[in-house]
């Protein structure tokens, strides 16, 4: 028996979160909290903030690309966003972590309920052994987050990822089924 397509993907429960992959029925919500986090974003991530950037990012969802939403189960809220990419299966059986909260909920401790959620979803659903998140050494508040996590500092990437045009440095962070565990 194989596994449900990406978007069929059923949520998984947190005590005050839920995790689910991004749907097309969240376009104008999720537009809406990409807008209203801008200030907060800048200058780590440009989310999708209109509909064709929004329609564009959806389309690539599926086996290789996973971008699950931590929603706030007392209001239905979107929390922030996750996403698996480049999940290769295989001997390598990994994948790169994306991140980033929406202003309405930053600070309250939900994304990094949501996080556990991921990794179950990394670890148990999606097969994977290892999980990377790349972070710019200047955000703190994403560092925090994945360290609390579990994750795991292993380096540093000179000029590693384009990001508003320029080159900027990360800090690689990973963790594995093992420590998760």
């Amino acid at each position: 028996m194989s596994a449900p397509p990406f978007a069929e993907l059923p949520p998984i429960l947190g005590p005050r979160t839920l995790l689910r992959p991004l749907q097309a029925d969240d376009r104008a919500a999720f537009i809406a909290a990409a807008q209203a986090s801008v200030d907060l974003h800048t200058p780590w991530v440009t989310a999708p903030s209109d509909e064709a950037s929004f329609d564009a990012w959806l389309a690539k969802a599926g086996p290789s690309l996973h971008p699950m939403l931590v929603v706030n189960q007392e209001d239905g809220g979107l929390v922030g966003v996750y996403t698996l990419s480049q999940i290769v299966h295989g001997n390598l059986c990994s994948a790169y972590l994306g991140a980033y909260a929406f202003v309405a909920y930053a600070g309250r401790g939900l994304m990094a309920e949501g996080l556990g959620l991921l990794l179950q979803h990394s670890f148990e659903r999606a097969g994977l052994h290892r999980v990377e998140a790349n972070i710019q050494p200047g955000n703190t508040r994403s560092i925090r987050l994945f360290e609390r996590g579990g994750f795991k500092l292993e380096g540093r990437s000179p000029r590693y990822l384009r990001i508003n045009g320029e080159w900027r440095d990360h800090e690689r962070w990973a963790l594995t089924i093992e420590d998760w565990r």
